[in-house]
């Protein structure tokens, strides 16, 4: 949901009250060009950028299965070629994530290191 907002009309407020570490991710999505103020562990605030602004791309690692599910929408989203790192987070909550985003029109190359 954070991800849609940054490219939403208007600002949106979004409240994680149960995992204080849940919005950490939002540094990366600042980095790729997204308007955010994190206002306390639980509460951002999104700036939508009402599609004017686009993400750009940017290396980042995947902190948890739901921050790296959100990077890699934004990174589909993005301008340009976004890596993600230590997908394995990734992996752990979504089977063969790649594969399916592909079939949909997503261009996603997993590399082995």
């Amino acid at each position: 949901m954070l991800v849609t907002a940054t490219q939403a009309r208007g600002n949106i407020l979004i409240h994680q009250k149960m995992f204080e570490s849940r919005l950490f991710f939002v540094d990366k999505l600042i980095d790729m060009g997204a308007q955010i103020i994190l206002c306390d562990p639980h509460r951002a605030t999104v700036m939508g950028l009402d599609r004017k602004v686009q993400l750009r791309a940017i290396q980042m690692a995947s902190p948890d299965i739901r921050a790296g599910v959100a990077l890699l929408i934004a990174a589909m989203s993005a301008k340009g070629k976004s890596t993600i790192f230590n997908i394995n987070q990734i992996d752990r909550g979504y089977q063969n994530i790649d594969g399916r985003l592909n079939a949909i029109g997503a261009e996603i190359i997993r590399k082995n290191n």
